[in-house]
């Protein structure tokens, strides 16, 4: 058995943070020592899961459920393949402003408003392509990808 302290320690969490995932059901002490919670040693997987989770975004709440105390992991695959594409998602969207951003700085034109690839990407953003939820009544746009692909110095717009 591990106090509390130890596993503060040794997982980088606060034992705030610890009693808080207690609370939550997330993880379940053993044992008491002096008033102190004592964990079994499979806390650092449950505590690594939880970081995991967070990481992809899911909620305590969501990841409480995927992680049922005294019973199977019940991690739901569908929300698993749902975050990974939303993840991906936003890694395409982020990569796409990175490119008009790297653009921008290296662009040779006098006024960035004469390059017909920067405006190709005001265009982007313009349509909403660069924010995390574009707009929903907008006609049908190009996706960021197909834009990114026509690289530097070609016209960004339409299909």
């Amino acid at each position: 058995m591990i106090d509390i302290s130890a596993v503060a320690r040794r997982s980088g969490l606060p034992t705030s943070t610890l009693r808080f995932y207690e609370e939550k059901g997330l993880i379940a002490s053993v044992g008491r020592r002096s008033r102190r919670r004592l964990f079994g040693p499979d806390v650092f997987d449950r505590l690594a899961l939880i970081t995991l989770g967070r990481a992809a975004g899911f909620s305590l709440d969501e990841i409480a459920t995927m992680l049922t105390l005294g019973g199977p992991r019940q991690i739901d695959r569908k929300a698993l393949t749902t975050r990974a594409a939303e993840i991906d998602s936003t890694i395409e969207r982020l990569t796409a402003i990175s490119t008009a951003l790297k653009h921008a700085a290296a662009c040779p034109a006098p006024d960035h408003m004469e390059c017909p690839t920067f405006r190709g990407y005001l265009d982007l953003a313009a349509a909403g392509l660069f924010s995390e939820s574009p707009p929903r009544k907008s006609p049908p746009k190009p996706t960021i990808k197909k834009q990114v692909r026509l690289g530097a110095g070609q016209p960004i717009r339409g299909e």
